[in-house]
């Protein structure tokens, strides 16, 4: 070794063991080290959403822990009787309820699948025109079906039950049911079954002319009483569909940390793409203007410019037809069939009936679990959430009527955002104890 670098090393030494090197090092490393401590604190920061006392006000509304208990439905006093409901999700899951054996309400509202079918349209003993509506948390609704035909959850429960392409079945027919297999239930619930000993099999006011010849040979009071049991039918299926309620998502449980302040796991935790989709769907898309409330939809009926489907045969006028018939409604909350007093049925006493904006208007779907929901729309145009989303954002005029969309001018990542956003409402719906699928 040459003498210059034997030198060099003994000097370093020197100044490695003075008491100036270790305070100058002590100095050095931990202004470094509070340094990285501060950029990390800083990166985590603003890895974390900083939610305005607006937005998080938002999203406490969006929230399933936000959703109001359930109140009991005035139309229908036997709603929340466990008797009712025991025997209205045997109905539920029977084929005798249907004109040919093969049809139940599960059919279409399949409880494995969220208690809807993933078909555009709802196929009984016949096809429909429409796609069949999930059933979680539809007992907090004001209206039912697409275009809000029906007033209450059990007469919803019977449209289809008399429809010629659903269920395709009489109220006479459903009447000997209850009578022949349940009896004992029906009895214990509503009270004594009339006598249906001279009481033609097929017989109802339906689309069938020789079934709705036999209607009208029956006597006006045991018509009134074969009424009364089917308008009992679709209260007992009611009790047990008001049972089905949604569970809390990834969505709900982020939302429950955010509000604490508590730090996520991976049962709560959204990543770049899914925070950025809940400020899209809260901000610029506007998604929250009638995707709002625990359960994500307004309850109210918006024409956003949906293409025609495919197979429609006839004009679908959507809300303005809908608001007629339950007005109209032989089974609805103002009817004599109903447990409710007129001041209980506000909603229907104040519908808007008339207005360019109830043209081709339909309800506002829930976006609770839309990822397993597809296709999407009233009679199911849409075969994903990306074909959804570029449709609002693009906003094209309406088939007829006018469209409420603008369009949003979203970039391709924006909306992808807004679809991983969307997977986080995806939880299984909730099934009552003893269901079956």
């Amino acid at each position: 070794m040459s003498p210059n670098k034997l030198e060099v090393r003994r000097t370093i030494a020197r100044v490695r063991g003075s008491a100036a090197f270790a305070i100058i090092a002590s100095v050095v490393f931990g202004l470094l080290g509070t340094t990285l401590v501060s950029a990390a604190a800083a990166h985590g920061t603003s890895q974390r959403p900083r939610w305005t006392a607006q937005e998080r006000a938002l999203l406490k509304s969006l929230s399933l822990t936000s959703l109001e208990p359930l109140p009991p439905d005035p139309s229908n006093r036997f709603g929340d009787d466990p008797r009712a409901a025991a025997l209205g999700e045997a109905l539920f899951f029977d084929k005798r309820l249907s004109g040919n054996g093969k049809v139940s309400c599960a059919t279409c509202h399949v409880a494995a699948k969220d208690f809807q079918d993933g078909t555009p349209l709802a196929h009984g003993v016949g096809t429909t025109a429409r796609r069949t509506m999930p059933i979680a948390g539809t007992a907090h609704n004001a209206w039912y079906f697409w275009d809000g035909r029906a007033s209450s959850q059990w007469e919803q429960a019977l449209g289809p039950l008399e429809s010629a392409v659903e269920h395709g079945g009489t109220r006479a027919e459903y009447a000997h049911v209850i009578a022949e297999h349940y009896r004992g239930g029906y009895e214990a619930t509503f009270g004594a079954l009339p006598a249906l000993t001279a009481l033609p099999r097929r017989a109802g006011p339906v689309a069938d002319s020789t079934a709705r010849a036999s209607w009208t040979r029956i006597a006006p009071a045991q018509r009134e009483e074969i009424s009364r049991v089917y308008a009992n039918i679709g209260k007992a299926i009611a009790a047990y569909e008001r049972r089905i309620e949604p569970t809390a998502s990834r969505f709900d449980r982020y939302v429950d940390a955010e509000l604490a302040g508590r730090i996520h796991d991976s049962s709560s935790a959204f990543n770049s793409d899914e925070e950025s989709g809940l400020r899209l769907f809260i901000g610029k898309a506007n998604c929250s203007n009638c995707h709002n409330g625990a359960l994500f939809t307004d309850q109210h009926f918006h024409n956003t410019g949906v293409p025609l489907p495919q197979t429609a045969l006839t004009p679908d006028s959507g809300r303005t037809s809908g608001v007629r018939q339950a007005l109209a409604g032989e089974f609805s909350c103002t009817s004599r069939y109903s447990d409710a007093k007129p001041d209980d049925c506000e909603e229907l006493r104040f519908a808007v009936t008339e207005g360019p904006e109830l043209v081709r208007a339909y309800k506002t779907a829930s976006l609770r679990n839309a990822a397993n929901h597809a296709p999407y729309m009233h009679a199911g145009q849409f075969g994903t959430v990306d074909e959804v989303l570029v449709h609002y954002n693009r906003a094209p005029a309406a088939p007829f009527g006018k469209s409420e969309l603008k369009p949003l001018y979203l970039s391709p990542i924006e909306l992808r955002q807004l679809s991983a956003f969307l997977g986080t409402l995806t939880t299984p719906a909730a099934v009552p104890t003893g269901s079956r699928d």
